[in-house]
Order: C-alpha cells, then sequence, then structure tokens
C-alpha cells in the first residue's frame, strides 16, 4: 500500500503554519546552529583540503616518480585534515546536541504553562496519555530538525559551491556537470518525501492514542481483572502496538526510499564526471579545459571532490524525514498552543486581604457546547466574610461549575462575579489565589514524602509549622507508625497510603496555607464512617473564623451550615439555613429524607 497521502489546501495550509511556527522558535538555539554551519563549513573546506593532498601524493608518488620520503609534508597535511576533521565533527554533535536540547527545554515549559493556564476546565476534557505524549515524544520529535536538518540546510549550499570554486579553475565542462546535476538530488528529495509529514502526524497520532490507552489500562487494571477482561484487553493492547508499529514502518520507509534514491542519482552524477575524466585524460575528449589537457593530479583531484559536492545534499536527504517528523509534532503541539486562554482571570489588579468579605455571584450564566448544554442560569448569591454556606443538588446540577467559576478557571457567558465590589475578572490570578484553600474530592498526591505534599500549602514554611498543620489534620495520628513518619515516600495518586489518610494530607496543605477562603468540594466522598468522622472534625476546625463554600451531597454534616444553597439545572431554587429548609418540604427535605 503506498505512504502518498493527497494534501489537500487545508493540509497543505497546516503544514505551512507549522513549518513557519519551527522556524519562529529558532532564537534560543540561534548562536549553537550558527557555529554548528560554521564548523561544518570548516570541516567542508578540510575536506576539499583532503583531497587536495592525496591527489598530489598520488601524481608525485606514481607519475613523478618521487621517493616516499619527499612526501612526508603531504602525508602531515593529509593526517592534519583527517584529524580537524574528526574535532568537528565532534563539535558539530555537541553544538546539534544544544541547540535542539536549549529549544525542546523552552516548548515543553511553555507547554506546560499554557496548560496550567488553560486550567482543569480543559485538561478534565483531554486524555492525560495524550497530553503526556505531546509534552514528552513530540517535543522530542523537534530535536534533529534544529540539531542537524536546520544546520544541513545552510551548508548544503554552502560547500557544494566552495567545491565548485575549486573544480571550475581546473575543468568548465565538469563543473558545469556537478552544478547541471545538482538540482537533481534536492528535486527527488521533495517528491519522495512529499505526504512524509501527514505520515509523521499519523504516527504521533497513533503513538498519543497509545499512550492514552495504555494508561487507562493500568489505571483500570483492578476492573479489568475483576470483569475477566485481562485477555480480551491484551489483544487490543496488542492491536494497538501493531498499529503503532505500523506507522513507524511507514515513517521508515520514507526515510529509506528518499536515501536510497538519493543514492542513486548522486551515485549516476559521480559516474558521469569520472566517464568525462577518464575520456579526457586518455585523449579521446578534448574540450571541457583551458587550452592543456588534465593531468593525473587535476583528474584526481575532481574525482575526488565529486562525491564531496554531492555528500552534503545527501546529508541534507538523509535528514529531510526529521523535517517531515518535526512538521507532525509540530501540528500536534500547536492544536494546544492554539487553544485560546479562555481563564476568567485575566487581570493585573492586586487583591488586598481586607478584614470583611463579599463575594457576589450577580445573574451568572454560562453554557457548554455552544450554548446548547446549560451548566448554570441566572444565579445569584452572596458570601459574606465569615459565613459558612453548603451547596447542595443533584449530580449534573451546577456545583462544580460553581466553584470553578469562582476559582477562575471558567469565564461566565452572563452577569458577573464581584469580589468586595471588584469584577473577579479584574483581579490577578496568583494574587486571588492565594487566598483561597482548596480541598477537592480525589486528593492529588505528587510522588515525593509526606512532608513534600503539605509543603505545596506554603513552600516556604518551617518545619515547626508542617508538624501543626499535619496534627491539626490527622496526619500525624497516622504517620508516627509509617517508617519515616512526615518523610515516607508516597507514589502518584497517594500509593502507599488510604484515601482516607490521602485526604487527611489534602487537609494539611489547607492548614499549612491558612488563607482566609476554603473551598471544598466533596471533601468526605468515597471515605468510610470512621474517616469521614475524623476528616469532618479536622474541615470544622479549619472553618474556624474562615469564609467556607462546601460542595456536597452527603446531608448529615451540614446542620452547623449558616446557609444552604439547593441547585437544580443550574439555578438556586432554595436557600436557608437546615431547619428552614426541612420545615419548607421542598427539594432539599427531599434529598435529605433519600440521603438518610
Amino acid at each position: 500500500m503506498s505512504n502518498r497521502i493527497p494534501m489537500n489546501p487545508t493540509k497543505k495550509s497546516s503544514n505551512k503554519k507549522a513549518l513557519r511556527w519551527l522556524f519562529r522558535r529558532v532564537g534560543p538555539a540561534r548562536n549553537w546552529i550558527v557555529i554548528s554551519v560554521g564548523l561544518g563549513l570548516s570541516s567542508g573546506l578540510l575536506l576539499i583540503a583532503q583531497a587536495s593532498f592525496l591527489s598530489r601524493i598520488v601524481h608525485q608518488a606514481f607519475m613523478e616518480k618521487r621517493p616516499v620520503d619527499q612526501l612526508g609534508a603531504l602525508f602531515v597535511g593529509l593526517a592534519a585534515t583527517v584529524i580537524l576533521r574528526a574535532a568537528l565533527g565532534w563539535a558539530r554533535e555537541v553544538c546539534g546536541f544544544y541547540a535542539g536540547s536549549g529549544i525542546r527545554r523552552e516548548i515543553r515549559l511553555e507547554l506546560l504553562q499554557h496548560i496550567v493556564d488553560l486550567g482543569p476546565s480543559y485538561t478534565g476534557n483531554q486524555s492525560t496519555g495524550a497530553l503526556t505524549s505531546t509534552i514528552m515524544d513530540q517535543v522530542e520529535g523537534l530535536h534533529d530538525f534544529y540539531a542537524f536538518y536546520l544546520p544541513q540546510l545552510a551548508l548544503a549550499v554552502m560547500i557544494p559551491a566552495a567545491v565548485l570554486a575549486f573544480v571550475f579553475p581546473q575543468s568548465w565542462a565538469a563543473g558545469g556537470l556537478l552544478l547541471a546535476t545538482a538540482p537533481l538530488i534536492p528535486l527527488f528529495m521533495i517528491l519522495v518525501g512529499m505526504g512524509a509529514e501527514s505520515i509523521s502526524q499519523r504516527h504521533f497520532q497513533a503513538l498519543a492514542r497509545m499512550s492514552a490507552y495504555f494508561l487507562d489500562v493500568l489505571q483500570g487494571l483492578t476492573t479489568l481483572k475483576l470483569f475477566d477482561r485481562g485477555k480480551v484487553t491484551g489483544r487490543t493492547v496488542a492491536a494497538v502496538s501493531d498499529e503503532y508499529r505500523k506507522r513507524t514502518m511507514g515513517v521508515l520507509r520514507v526515510a529509506f526510499l528518499s536515501s536510497a534514491v538519493l543514492e542513486f542519482f548522486s551515485s549516476i552524477s559521480i559516474a558521469l564526471v569520472a566517464v568525462f575524466l577518464a575520456m579526457n585524460y586518455l585523449g579521446y575528449m578534448s574540450f571541457g579545459v583551458y587550452g592543456q589537457p588534465l593531468n593525473l593530479a587535476s583528474g584526481f583531484f575532481i574525482l575526488l571532490l565529486a562525491p564531496d559536492f554531492y555528500l552534503p545534499l545527501r546529508e541534507l536527504g538523509t535528514h529531510y524525514h526529521a523535517r517531515a517528523e518535526a512538521v507532525g509534532a509540530a501540528e500536534e503541539i500547536l492544536k494546544i498552543l492554539s487553544v485560546p486562554y479562555s481563564e476568567a482571570l485575566k487581570g493585573t489588579a492586586v487583591w488586598n486581604q481586607t478584614d470583611s468579605l463579599n463575594i457576589q455571584f450577580q445573574d451568572v450564566s454560562l453554557a457548554f457546547d455552544g450554548g446548547r448544554r446549560h451548566a448554570l442560569q441566572a444565579m445569584t448569591f452572596n458570601l459574606k466574610s465569615g459565613q459558612q454556606i453548603v451547596m447542595v443538588g443533584g449530580s449534573g446540577a451546577g456545583k462544580t461549575t460553581t466553584l470553578n467559576l469562582l476559582l477562575g478557571f471558567l469565564q461566565p457567558d452572563q452577569g458577573s462575579i464581584r469580589i468586595n465590589g471588584i469584577n473577579l475578572a479584574d483581579l490577578s490570578p496568583g494574587s486571588w489565589r492565594k487566598q483561597i484553600g482548596w480541598i477537592g474530592q480525589r486528593p492529588i498526591l505528587f510522588h515525593g514524602t509526606i512532608k513534600e505534599n503539605i509543603l505545596l500549602g506554603r513552600p516556604q514554611a518551617t518545619d515547626d509549622q508542617i508538624t501543626r498543620a499535619a496534627g491539626a489534620a490527622g496526619v500525624l495520628e497516622f504517620s508516627v507508625r509509617l517508617p519515616g513518619g512526615l518523610e515516607t515516600r508516597v507514589g502518584e495518586q497517594g500509593a502507599g497510603i488510604s484515601r482516607g489518610q490521602a485526604q487527611r494530607v489534602a487537609l494539611a496543605r489547607a492548614f499549612l496555607k491558612d488563607a482566609p477562603i476554603l473551598l471544598m468540594d466533596e471533601p468526605t466522598a468515597g471515605l468510610d464512617i470512621e474517616n469521614e468522622t475524623l476528616v469532618m472534625d479536622a474541615i470544622n476546625r479549619l472553618s474556624q473564623g474562615r469564609t467556607v463554600l462546601m460542595l456536597t451531597h452527603r446531608l448529615t454534616n451540614i446542620k452547623q451550615a449558616d446557609r444552604i444553597l439547593v441547585l437544580k439545572n443550574g439555578c438556586v431554587v432554595e436557600q436557608g439555613n437546615y431547619s428552614e429548609l426541612m420545615d419548607a418540604d421542598g427539594l432539599f427535605s427531599k434529598l435529605a429524607t433519600r440521603g438518610n
């Protein structure tokens, strides 16, 4: 099956956009690329000198019958050029490494920062495996473009021009033959490589799908085993791997075909030059030289330079697949970088903590899927300093969306959110989020020690402050039984400790941060009775003197709330304290009765 992929105008435009983006990112590597080109040109000039030394040695040894001891200077010059070229080749590799690594580091940082700026409203709808593949593998695919392809692009012009400058004074016909055949190599390189960008992009897409699927399998391994789907999943993994193998072989097929075609045409061109030189040297042809026929030194010199003339062009063809790979990777990277930054907090105003706080939602509406799915509809409520408000409602009522709006991860379509009269959109993200303590329903712990995970709340905290926060959250209660105490290492997602213990570590972060506003999303979800009691006791201690907004499905621990907001279909349908809502015999009463 052919790997040629028809290129529609949209795809061509996408490739051009990706290529322009790749060239614009040269900045951090510009100096390394310039040095690499300089080293490559120096190596090319030494190659010409090497051919000169070798041709003169052959001519003087065989035609002039000079003894070997009279050729010592030429042998020393030949050896010196070989050693210098080897050193320059090593230096070029070093420059290429630094050129590629600098740009990869910068692009990875930009990607990560952009994903952080997009927030959970974006990452929640993306595959973690695919994002990881883009950040790691596809950024890695840009290396050879900057390390080898771009320097070789310049050398493919400079070195052949330098060779012609030495060949034309010897024979205008040989120089003209080289000049006439030179365009054939890049021409066929482009023809053979047409569609290579699309093949590379499909290869990266297959890698992203495979990464996403493997991650899903690993995370759901328990479920797969319980439902006896291990063998079926194994066959699917094999099929996904085989698809990736085919994509990889497709990329290699184009690369090897390109190299074979370039070698063929360069060999034909070198053969033509060799035939011309032989005919001229043997006296069967007299044109193409300046008066006198070529001697062995001149003819052998031109013959040695002919492969070197095509060498930079062949190397460019070898690295042409790096261009195709980089374009394919860049298109996948741009899919993330081109996502508009839609975070609500775009302002620069700094929110200064005051004694009083008033958070106002005024007719806030938000819809997803192009307005087809309404998450919130004209929501209005106030949250004042020191109040503890609980938001309840069924799944899809709009509770989590409300939190994401308040955290600044989403922008309302209508209405406004004001903090002490200041529009939330005018605040800088950093200054606002410093005032917020966060506890989610799924505690996120990172690979490291328990202490390091608590330190996320306040990185500059002292050991004494960490110990007090851990004690207040109930972490010390279980950490003393661990071999390393707070220095015990946990795996990703809290591997090594229980769900309830992980939630207490998350609570310790909030204690350590000591923020005036506390937002909680189902903090006791998935916990057993014992851990739920421990967590709620810690939350009650943490909530003292703070402004609290908590989302929950469980209605057994909210009697102490100052106000309860009942949501349905994105609207506040009831509000009041626990007793008032139970007496009203409305939706809350039904939810409470059902929960009990």
